[in-house]
């Protein structure tokens, strides 16, 4: 059993560089002086996945208007980001991280409770990170539906 490690408010958010869904290179240095939400997910093109996805597209405005830039994050290569991107018309980057090495070093993969059974894999969760490189607001084991509103609600953002 893997116990993933768990960001506090004020660590240093983890630095990395991953492909976006036109593989073309996104770090999250590219967006210093800017508030960032990034939020790790499953798999691409799933029920969850997409009904979270398409409520970050449907918030976009509100996020973008308090400041905010939305990343998502998966292990699904470029291809299929770039297929659920443009099939539910998501309006933010979508990344590649295929060795889980950004999911691991935000905790979002380990051990983890599905249907009653202990399973390894991506733990749904969002991280708000500030101008600055820290996490303000750490979140796991998030649920799909109506996270969007509950994150917007804990960051103060008016619908």
């Amino acid at each position: 059993m893997t116990t993933p490690l768990k960001l506090e408010p004020g660590h240093a958010a983890p630095a990395f560089t991953l492909s976006n869904q036109d593989g073309s290179p996104v770090s999250l240095s590219d967006y210093v002086g800017d508030n960032v939400i990034v939020y790790f997910y499953p798999a691409a093109s799933t029920p969850g996945c997409t009904s979270q996805a398409c409520d970050f597209r449907d918030s976009i405005n509100s996020l973008k208007s308090a400041g905010y830039t939305v990343l998502g994050i998966s292990k699904d290569a470029a291809p299929a980001l770039k297929k659920f991107q443009t099939e539910q018309g998501l309006n933010f980057p979508l990344l590649s991280d295929p060795d889980l090495a950004v999911h691991t070093a935000y905790g979002a993969y380990g051990d983890k409770s599905l249907y009653g059974k202990t399973v390894t894999g991506t733990i749904r969760s969002t991280f708000a990170i500030d101008m600055h490189g820290a996490i303000t607001l750490p979140l796991y084991n998030v649920k799909a539906t109506g996270h969007v509103a509950s994150l917007r609600k804990k960051l103060g953002i008016d619908s």
